[in-house]
């Protein structure tokens, strides 16, 4: 390998298995408060907390500090599933050499309890890139220009793990390769945006990857 490349990957969908869980906790928060019962979940995937605020619930200073308790509580108590495949694939991409990030729309606290669950799993990272970090979220790029940054990558040698419609955008807004991850939505779905599609991390590897 003689370009220097980086791979970044999304969390929730990507890493960890955890979109379901979050499509019951927003799904009710829309049927509860906003009398929205289609599918609210999807509607706010990849946006921040505070950006979910801004644009559904800017007048109610008093559900915001509700859905923030009720979410923080929900995330303590979350199963953080890996991913099929994806241990042994950051296995195979540490052995490469690749540089790796996560970039991901939670926040910091959200993290920790990821590490908590997975302590080993840090260790495959060089750097996050968290909710913490930027002003704009998905289908924005500015996260993943900003870990392509930190690990002194150009974008164009950067890979981009993304489940949804929203972070699929972000990868090609940046100019980066984009691998869909077909976990959250159909594989014709995420095809649309993705310039490779797995199902999975199963059976793939680092140099796979980069020769597709």
């Amino acid at each position: 390998m003689n370009k220097r490349v980086a791979f970044l990957f999304d969390l929730d969908g990507v890493i960890v298995d955890t979109e379901p869980q979050y499509s019951i906790f927003w799904d009710k928060i829309g049927s509860e408060l906003l009398h929205n019962t289609d599918h609210f979940g999807m509607k706010i995937k990849g946006n921040t907390l505070r950006q979910i605020f801004d644009r559904f619930f800017a007048d109610h200073k008093e559900w915001q500090a509700k859905i923030a308790t009720d979410l923080l509580a929900w995330e303590k108590a979350m199963r953080f599933d890996l991913i099929p495949g994806i241990r042994e694939f950051l296995d195979s991409v540490r052995k490469a050499g690749i540089g790796t990030a996560i970039v991901t729309s939670s926040d910091n606290e959200k993290l920790n309890s990821l590490w908590k669950a997975h302590p080993d799993l840090r260790e495959f990272f060089d750097t996050v890139v968290s909710a913490d970090d930027i002003t704009r979220s998905k289908p924005d790029p500015e996260g993943y220009l900003l870990a392509a940054k930190r690990l002194n990558v150009a974008p164009e040698n950067a890979f981009v793990f993304e489940d949804s419609l929203a972070g699929l955008q972000a990868g090609r807004a940046g100019g980066m390769t984009v691998v869909g991850v077909a976990t959250t939505l159909p594989a014709e779905k995420v095809a649309t945006l993705a310039d490779v599609v797995i199902d999975n991390f199963t059976g793939h590897t680092a140099e796979e990857i980069i020769e597709k």
